[in-house]
């Protein structure tokens, strides 16, 4: 064929799932006949609703595994420290190096699955995690334990940096909300779930078996990715335009990113500048940034601190020290529970604003977790006296749960709105900083711990929360003037901007 086919001739021609008229057409872009696009049937957002909540369900289980896998190690501290003879400190390797690689990973995963989907970096990172298991289970040399550690932190940082863009593209905007929280809250579940049970099988059957436990964990996960579709778009329609080549015999149909010559390492540099680009230069985002850093490096040293607290303060076993995290899952729970009021004043403010708000609206939930977090290490902190009841500063662990949960909640939807341009980098970015911050906190923590006591260390940290508190109460106020002067930010006319915004619909 050497002219374009007419609609009526596509229409003969192009076959689709359904064969309906409408479907065959919404292959073709009407600028360009050959040009693939998105039909209904391709279309994520129309995917039935149990199967979104399926690969929700999925890609939650596979966040709480990659999480969970860097905090095991703090359990198994005391028994590698014996088996290899180094000092506790080097022991935390073994939770810094895993998070290490969950903080150098989105530099890679985002651009690699522009290319080749986000289901093939699912099933191929699962699958090598099962691999680099192995060898931290078996490993009779601390150096090859450590190493591959870090690379099961890389592959497990898949869905950190991309299984958010996963959720997305299966919901709408009014309907995303809540397997957004579900799926960011998981990623702190994980970590403080597996203590839970970690310290019984320490105590149980050796420090090996929480590995053993792993490989299989990594396993069923691995099996339960292939129920996860594929919603990049553009790889939607690159496999559209493969098939309609293959069962018309007509090779000019294509899809947009097959006429793209950029190369997977040219998006890596891209995509890396990017992320220094944002951070180095939008003080508005590194300060948020580094908010979410401080909250995610506390909370993994907790791992740490939390031994301190209660085997050499209140006497507990290592299996009941584990139990200890229920006050801060407690947390989360509350805070996943309380995602009902928030979607209700979500729906209030997008009426408000002619659903378009400004981004500041969604930083009111973080202005209660901004308050929430410091007023939980405070009652940690003024509890840990040998001589006050254990409970009290489990109880205070639920308000830091709750709070971390509205901080992260409110700053990852802030950042994706005001930033969309570049929300990639962005997340990005913030994903980098958390993980370094995760990764180093620990390390210090004993030396913190024994020069401070553990009144002054928590209460210290309480301090550094205190200081960042203001930040979603000042950004509210002026996000949108730093906003207009930004070359990365997505501006808004300043009549959408009210005096005060308020995602409760109401007047402040």
């Amino acid at each position: 064929m050497d002219t374009p086919l007419s609609t009526e001739k596509r229409d003969s021609n192009i076959g689709s799932s359904d064969g309906s008229k409408s479907n065959r057409e919404s292959k073709v872009v009407p600028d360009d006949p050959y040009q693939v696009t998105l039909g209904p049937e391709d279309d994520p957002k129309n995917l039935p609703v149990w199967r979104k909540w399926l690969t929700v369900a999925i890609l939650n289980a596979g966040a709480m595994n990659a999480t969970g896998a860097s905090s095991m190690a703090a359990s198994a501290e005391v028994g590698i420290s014996q088996e290899f003879h180094v000092s506790l400190e080097v022991a935390t390797l073994g939770v810094s190096m895993f998070v290490l690689g969950t903080g150098l990973g989105p530099f890679l995963m985002g651009s690699v699955a522009e290319v080749t989907g986000q289901r093939r970096i699912y099933l191929m990172s699962f699958l090598l995690a099962w691999a680099f298991a192995w060898p931290v289970a078996f490993s009779h040399s601390l150096a090859v334990h450590l190493i591959f550690r870090f690379l099961g932190g890389l592959c497990g940082s898949a869905f950190l940096s991309i299984a958010g863009g996963t959720v997305s593209d299966m919901f709408t905007d009014d309907t995303v909300a809540t397997p957004m929280a579900t799926y960011t809250i998981s990623t702190f579940v994980g970590p403080n779930m597996v203590p839970v049970f970690s310290g019984f099988v320490v105590e149980r059957a050796g420090w090996r078996w929480l590995y053993y436990t792993l490989i299989i964990w990594n396993f069923v996960q691995f099996i339960a990715l292939f129920a996860v579709p594929e919603t990049y778009e553009p790889i939607i329609l690159k496999w559209k335009a493969q098939h309609l080549r293959k069962s018309t015999g007509d090779d000019r149909f294509y899809a947009p990113l097959e006429r793209e010559s950029t190369g997977i390492l040219h998006r890596v540099w891209i995509g890396c500048w990017h992320i220094l680009e944002l951070i180095l230069y939008d003080r508005m985002i590194l300060l948020l940034d580094l908010w979410l850093a401080l909250i995610l490096g506390i909370v993994y040293l907790a791992f740490q601190s939390y031994p301190i607290i209660f085997i050499t303060g209140h006497n507990f076993s290592v299996e009941l020290l584990g139990l200890t995290f229920i006050g801060v899952n407690i947390g989360f729970a509350i805070a996943m529970f309380t995602q009902v009021f928030w979607n209700k004043a979500r729906l209030r403010a997008m009426v408000k604003h002619n659903n378009n708000p400004p981004p500041e609206v969604w930083l009111v939930m973080g202005q209660y977790g901004a308050v929430l977090v410091p007023i939980g290490l405070y009652i940690m902190a003024f509890t840990t006296y040998q001589n006050v009841h254990w409970i009290g500063p489990i109880i205070g662990s639920v308000p830091f749960g709750i709070g971390v949960c509205y901080v992260y909640t409110s700053t990852f939807t802030y950042l994706v709105t005001a930033f969309r341009p570049m929300a990639a980098a962005a997340m990005s970015g913030s994903a980098i900083l958390r993980s370094c911050f995760a990764a180093g906190f620990p390390m210090f923590a004993n030396s913190m711990y024994d020069r401070l006591g553990t009144v002054g260390a928590t209460a210290l940290l309480a301090g550094l929360t205190t200081v960042m508190a203001p930040l979603p109460f000042i950004f509210q106020k002026y996000g949108a003037c730093l906003r207009a002067k930004s070359g990365f930010a997505a501006h808004l006319d300043t009549d959408q901007l009210p005096e005060k915004t308020d995602i409760d619909g109401g007047s402040q």
